[in-house]
C-alpha cells in the first residue's frame, strides 16, 4: 500500500469475466503517519481506508468489465460491516463481485479477509462515466499494468 498516494491495492491476483469477480492483495504498511494518530501506542488501520481498499478493488473490476471505456466514481457505501481490527504489516485479501451494471451505475459486493478471517464487507455503488480525457485513461492503464492487471482486460496502446 502507498497511503500517501491513496493507492491501497498492491496487486491484482485475478479477474474472472465469467463470474464478474476480482481478487486483489495489499499489505498494510508497518510504518505510516496514519498510525501516529490512529491510535498512539495501538496502531490500527482506519476503517474508512479499509472501505476505500474495497472500493478500489471494485473499481478495477468495473474498469475491466468496461474494457477501460468508462471510469468508476464512488457514489455510495451500504451495509458496511467492520468485523475485526487490522494492524500494521497484515496481508489483506480483497474480493469483489459485480452485481449490477447499467444506467450509468455499477454495484459491487466487496469484502476483505486477513488469514482467511472476515475483516469487513460492504455493498458499493459507483457512478460510471466516460474518462475525462485520454491522458487519464492512459495513466489508469499504466497503473493497471503495475498492479498486474490481466493483459486481455487492457485496451491497446
Amino acid at each position: 500500500m502507498r497511503l500517501d498516494y491513496f493507492q491501497l491495492i498492491d496487486r491484482i491476483v485475478s479477474i474472472s469475466f465469467d463470474d464478474l469477480t476480482i481478487s486483489a492483495e495489499a499489505t498494510v504498511p508497518t510504518h505510516s503517519s496514519i498510525f501516529e494518530g490512529h491510535f498512539p501506542g495501538h496502531p490500527l488501520m482506519p476503517g474508512v481506508l479499509l472501505i476505500e481498499a474495497m472500493a478500489q478493488t471494485s473499481g478495477w473490476l468495473i474498469l475491466a468489465s468496461t474494457r477501460f471505456t468508462r471510469m468508476p466514481f464512488l457514489a455510495a457505501v451500504k451495509d458496511a460491516k467492520l468485523r475485526q481490527f487490522v494492524g500494521p504489516g497484515e496481508q489483506l485479501s480483497l474480493d469483489a463481485k459485480l452485481v449490477h451494471e447499467g444506467s450509468g451505475f455499477a454495484v459491487t459486493e466487496a469484502r476483505i479477509r486477513v488469514a482467511g478471517n472476515p475483516v469487513c464487507n460492504a455493498d458499493i455503488t459507483f457512478r460510471v462515466m466516460t474518462f475525462p480525457n485520454e491522458e487519464v485513461r492512459g495513466q489508469m492503464r499504466n497503473l493497471a499494468i503495475k498492479l498486474g492487471f490481466p493483459c486481455g482486460a487492457l485496451p491497446d496502446g
